[in-house]
């Protein structure tokens, strides 16, 4: 009974009970090995994931998870250039 009044409360959709720690200008800075002013220019050029909460700014970690791996560039050296036919 207590696991259908949970799934109620959530409107059946798992996951949403749970909200991200979201973290901090000085943290995703942190993490990034970049300024706070370089991140919030990227956040003034709309080129990563934020959410604005009143004047503060907000970043979820999965979001920003996310983008970096979308960042990823593919590794030069995959032994398929310049090979000989």
């Amino acid at each position: 009974m207590e696991g259908k009044d949970k799934q109620k409360s959530t409107g059946g959709n798992p996951g949403v009970g749970k909200l991200p720690r979201l973290l901090t200008i000085r943290e995703v800075a942190d993490h990034l090995g970049v300024t706070e002013r370089h991140v919030r220019r990227l956040v003034a050029e709309r080129r990563i994931p934020f959410v604005k909460w009143g004047h503060l700014l907000r970043f979820d970690p999965d979001e920003i998870a996310s983008w970096l791996d979308r960042a990823r560039r593919p590794e030069q050296g995959d032994g398929t250039a310049g090979e000989a036919s």
